[in-house]
């Protein structure tokens, strides 16, 4: 018997939505967590891959910086392939002597790729909430990295 119209509703009882509350979906399985940071990292070793086989030092296979080909300035990225190059072989001296920033660059995304991996598997969503601090700070290391390799005292950090 149900109560009148000016009768209170009872807390947490699903009879005024038809007598069914919806469950909860369940959680995703271990494979579909996995598989953005997975599909991440493989797309990242492919291209590590590539550029371990093919040769930048060897002109023809890559195009050229086009600041570097218009001003003759090196970019913040000016080395990268090189830098890349020299990593996937594991000469690490000549990774930071073609681009220091690249090779921390890869200490970033492997600590991040960690993190999320581990997420993954505990099942803890990755978000990656960057605050504008950073994003200023991360353009003026940029920018301090372009300005000082582009001057003759910064000469070591131009690839």
């Amino acid at each position: 018997m149900s109560p009148g119209p000016g009768a209170p509703r009872p807390q947490g009882s699903g009879a005024w939505y038809g007598g069914h509350v919806p469950a909860p979906p369940p959680p995703p399985s271990l494979l579909r967590r996995l598989s953005p940071p997975l599909v991440t990292l493989a797309g990242v070793v492919a291209a590590f891959v590539y550029v371990g086989a093919v040769d930048p030092n060897e002109p023809g296979h890559y195009p050229v910086c086009p600041l570097l080909r218009f001003t003759g300035v090196y970019c913040p990225g000016c080395g990268g392939l090189r830098s890349a190059h020299a990593f996937a072989h594991g000469d690490l001296p000549a990774a930071l002597g073609a681009n220091a920033l690249a090779v921390v660059g890869y200490g970033i995304f492997a600590v991040v790729m960690a993190v999320w991996l581990v997420r993954a598997v505990r099942g803890v969503p990755m978000r990656l909430a960057v605050s504008p601090a950073w994003w200023w700070g991360i353009g003026t290391v940029l920018t301090l990295f372009t300005l000082v390799r582009n001057l003759p005292f910064g000469s070591a950090l131009a690839p």
